[in-house]
């Protein structure tokens, strides 16, 4: 998507909406990652921004050729310890001082957003009508569960949030061959599957599988859907880049760079 505006934000303002917007601040004590505006000058303007799912040098050098002003993505650069600016880390960040491209980013927070975030845009898309939070890490809720509108398979699940074995799709199918109930939370979360199956739910739908759980969806009678973790984390990251257009007038525009895990 590409939303063409003429509209300017100076780099602390579009920060502090972020910060507002995604509630960056609930989550100081439940993510190591640095949620918000991680490399950026001071009084940079801001017209033009990519969303992608990873800050990674790829995305970086896609967006010096777009002419961004700024990036903002789910998995940022620091990840609650100190890093040496040297070899990768050094590359990534000279990109983006170089072309002078700010850098925000936020994790659990967009997983979390009950408006646009990855687990509550495949509620959505599933068209579950009153969601619950659901999936309690460190004192937070980052996923969903709930009612799908009528007994779905997995096929028919898959379709609707645009997944499949080219996106790492992997299924632990123990479950009902009809299902009703769900709990989603996207990415790295397989071992949340047992909060599914202490809550009664035909399914989980989450990012990556995991060898160790599937004893436990196999006893447990329980399906397990394994999107890819890339491939369930760009609907947080879709959403901000149509945010960023409709809401503040930015051209922002969505740079697709799948990893098939």
């Amino acid at each position: 998507m590409s939303t063409l505006y003429n509209a300017r934000m100076k780099i602390e303002v579009l920060a502090d909406y972020i910060r507002t917007r995604l509630n960056l601040d609930e989550f100081v004590d439940a993510d190591v990652s640095l949620n918000g505006l991680q490399v950026g000058r001071p009084g940079k303007e801001i017209k033009r921004i990519v969303c992608a799912v990873d800050a990674s040098l790829a995305t970086f050098r896609k967006a010096a050729e777009m002419q961004a002003d700024a990036i903002f993505v789910h998995h940022g650069l620091f990840w609650g310890k100190p890093i040496a600016v040297t070899g990768i880390h050094y590359q990534r960040l000279a990109v983006l001082l170089e072309h002078d491209i700010a850098l925000f980013a936020a994790h659990l927070p967009l997983d979390a957003h009950a408006e646009l975030g990855n687990n509550a845009t495949m509620a959505k898309l599933l068209g579950i009508a009153d969601p619950q939070p659901f999936g309690l890490y460190h004192g937070k809720y980052i996923g969903y569960s709930g009612t799908l509108p009528k007994p779905m398979d997995v096929d028919e699940i898959a379709r609707e949030l645009d997944l499949g074995p080219e996106s790492g799709l992997h299924v632990l199918p123990f479950g009902k061959d009809m299902i009703t109930t769900v709990g989603i939370i996207s990415g790295g979360a397989a071992f949340e599957v047992q909060d599914a199956i202490a809550m009664g739910l035909d399914a989980y739908i989450t990012g990556e599988t995991s060898h160790t759980m599937h004893p436990y969806c196999q006893e447990a009678g329980i399906t397990m859907i394994c999107g890819g973790h890339y491939a369930t984390e760009v609907f947080g990251v879709r959403q901000m880049a149509s945010e960023f257009g409709v809401k503040l007038g930015l051209d922002a525009s969505f740079i697709a760079l799948p990893t098939a895990l």
